[in-house]
């Protein structure tokens, strides 16, 4: 399944490496990109593994507000 997030939050681009190196350690994604410009997060993960919702936590756990977005 493809998710994709969007945040406002995004102050620098270090907090790029940040989410990506979080989610990318989460039982059942398979890959995570941030864009910074955009404050786009895409994941791609299975979704009986990991629920949108669990992404949105995981990312507030850091420190950003995200939600789920169409695109």
């Amino acid at each position: 399944m493809r998710t994709i997030l969007r945040s406002k939050d995004f102050s620098c681009p270090s907090c790029v490496s940040k989410i990506e190196t979080d989610l990318n350690r989460v039982d059942g994604v398979e890959q995570a990109k941030v864009h910074f410009s955009t404050g786009r997060i895409e994941v791609h993960h299975d979704a009986d593994a990991v629920s949108v919702n669990d992404l949105v936590e995981r990312v507030r756990k850091l420190g950003y507000e995200s939600s789920p977005s169409p695109f």
